[in-house]
């Protein structure tokens, strides 16, 4: 392999690991935990430490899925060259780095998306309009599912007929049944990915749809029974582990989903490098989220949790589970979605739930939809444009 391939590829290796550490400086980092330090269950520079540890282990477990959708699902008729992969990456990291910047939250999922069909198009390629109205579906639906099971789930969880006890404790039971079924690399057959509910099926030579649900259900009444004993033996500090519970899986969904826009234009590449592995490439995005966590999300996570909604623990819960659902459905279906979205979403709905139009900032709203919109659009015509301007190989 000549020197200036060798060059190219580690330039777009570099590209790679900056856009994972502002994915973890940014949505990543900063959306899973912003509703428990809004509730005051953990501090903001904890939150960052913790964040970082789950959402590696989101990267390395569960990120081929979108890597994959991003990497070769999003332009048809050919491959990224190495230098289209460097454009897309510094395009995408530069219009993060402006969020942090500004303490607006820039969607990761548009920018990345956007930059990849703007320079494949502009190469040759040819639209995959399937993959667009699925993506699209996902984008449009998130707000509106997310705010809305946020909203419902707020509206009860304060209500004197309905005990803390029992309705927090089926709100962990269904996010304990929906784990047991969540794809986790290494647990399928011959090391493929696998739900805990189908190894537990094959361990007991039983691998069918009535062992599944039966483990889900199992699982799930485990997890209701011991928060539905944690809440009643201490109501405050029982909801504050909840929400820690909550942070974490969502941080580790957000690693799931944010590493594939970071690593996926890469894996083209690789398929005239046997050396290197999916693993290894998750491996790497996984880190460099770790790092963009501990060293920047902070700022993200006050402007998350002080600037959108006054959280308490409940609404926090309200606003975890359903970013915990959504988040787990994009991965299940490789779409690259905006954790950002999911989070603001939630966040709002379970807010406007108890505080009405009071507990959220309209100004902001209408600032972050317009620079969600306005990056997916500037990355696709940049991408676009930097192509016909810069020979491409």
């Amino acid at each position: 392999m000549e020197l200036s391939v060798v060059a190219v590829f580690l330039v777009a290796g570099v590209a790679s690991l900056f856009m994972s550490w502002v994915i973890g400086a940014g949505s990543s980092g900063a959306t899973p935990f912003a509703p428990a330090v809004g509730a005051n269950a953990i501090s903001t520079m904890r939150a960052a430490f913790v964040v970082g540890i789950f959402g590696f282990a989101g990267a390395v477990i569960q990120g081929a899925n979108v890597s994959e959708a991003v990497g070769r699902g999003l332009v048809g008729g050919g491959s990224l060259p190495a230098t289209g992969v460097i454009v897309v990456l510094f395009i995408g990291a530069g219009l993060m780095a402006v969020g942090i910047k500004t303490g607006y939250p820039i969607a990761t999922a548009f920018t990345v998306t956007g930059a990849v069909v703007g320079v494949g198009l502009a190469l040759g390629g040819t639209p995959v309009w399937s993959k667009y109205l699925q993506v699209g579906a996902v984008w449009l639906l998130t707000p509106v599912v997310g705010g809305g099971l946020a909203y419902a789930i707020a509206s009860v969880l304060p209500r004197n007929d309905v005990p803390e006890r029992y309705s927090v404790a089926a709100l962990a039971g269904l996010v304990g049944a929906v784990l047991a079924n969540v794809e986790f690399a290494y647990l399928g057959p011959g090391e493929r990915a696998g739900t805990a509910a189908g190894f537990v099926g094959r361990t007991l030579g039983a691998e069918t749809a009535t062992t599944a649900g039966s483990v889900s259900v199992l699982v799930g009444l485990g997890v209701a029974g011991l928060v539905w004993w944690d809440v009643g033996r201490q109501t405050t500090n029982g909801l504050r582990r909840v929400l820690l519970a909550l942070g974490s899986l969502v941080a580790f969904s957000a690693g799931g989903s944010q590493v594939g826009l970071a690593v996926g234009p890469l894996l083209p590449l690789l398929d005239g490098v046997e050396m290197v592995s999916v693993t290894a490439v998750l491996v790497g995005g996984g880190a460099g989220i770790l790092v963009g966590s501990w060293t920047g999300a902070p700022r993200m996570i006050k402007s998350l949790a002080q600037d959108y909604s006054s959280l308490g623990p409940r609404r926090s819960i309200a606003a975890l589970v359903p970013s915990f659902l959504i988040a787990q459905a994009a991965v299940f279906l490789g779409v690259p979605v905006s954790f950002n979205e999911i989070i603001v979403s939630a966040i709002i709905g379970s807010g406007a739930a108890v505080g009405g139009g009071d507990a959220v900032s309209p100004r902001k709203i209408l600032v972050t939809v317009g620079a969600w919109a306005g990056s997916l659009v500037f990355a696709l015509a940049a991408g676009y444009a930097v192509v016909l301007a810069l020979p491409m190989q």
